[in-house]
């Protein structure tokens, strides 16, 4: 399996190329500059790594899960360019749909949360899955740490929830079934209330634990 990463050339996007290139997966890095993709893949890679970069379009038709990393901003603009390449494919969608300067404020787009826009942008040829809203990119970064807080996923595909849930513990986290793509309004909601505690207790990224799970 191929994992491509859209907009990957981000502090989330890196950290999640080494994380998924390290449990032994094919990755690509995308950007809208082929070669800023370039750098970022040679300024993070390790010998033996398989590691590949290029345009998000190439990137994209060459995966078959793809991983959105860009900015509530450029999401749907993003995936308009993309809705032809990703037919058939499985996209996970990590945005946020903050709003600066606001971002410890909840923000619910017209949408209702950033991936349900994903899916009715996409149609249904396309299995969106909604996660990693409440890890930092600091717990990303820190490549031989265990991600010390839950991860949640959710999508309307039992079997596409289910891989992603699968590669969230690839890159070391604990992947939680969150239920259908309509919770992603309160996985999303959840992040800025996360950045608010960050800074009022000056920690490095807070996260969400669940207790009484085996």
């Amino acid at each position: 399996m191929r994992l491509g990463i859209v907009g990957g050339t981000g502090k989330e996007g890196r950290g999640l190329a080494v994380r998924l290139t390290r449990a032994g997966h094919e990755v690509a890095i995308g950007s809208r500059d082929p070669e800023r993709a370039k750098t970022t893949a040679a300024e993070i890679s390790s010998p033996g790594d398989s590691l590949d970069w290029g345009a998000n379009e190439d990137v994209s038709r060459k995966s078959d899960v793809v991983i959105l990393c860009v900015p509530y901003s450029a999401h749907a603009s993003t995936l308009d360019s993309l809705k032809h390449i990703l037919r058939g494919k499985i996209l996970v969608d990590i945005t946020v749909p903050l709003k600066p300067p606001n971002v410890r404020r909840v923000h619910l787009p017209p949408g209702r949360a950033a991936a349900i826009e994903a899916q009715t942008i996409l149609g249904a040829s396309t299995r969106v899955v909604a996660t990693l809203h409440h890890v930092s990119a600091a717990h990303l970064a820190a490549r031989d740490r265990t991600i010390p807080c839950d991860v949640l996923v959710c999508g309307d595909d039992d079997e596409a929830r289910k891989l992603v849930i699968e590669l969230m513990n690839d890159i070391g986290g604990r992947g939680l079934d969150a239920g259908p793509l309509d919770n992603a309004v309160a996985l999303e909601a959840l992040t800025p209330v996360l950045l608010h505690l960050n800074k009022t207790y000056a920690l490095p990224g807070a996260g969400i634990r669940f207790v009484g799970l085996q």
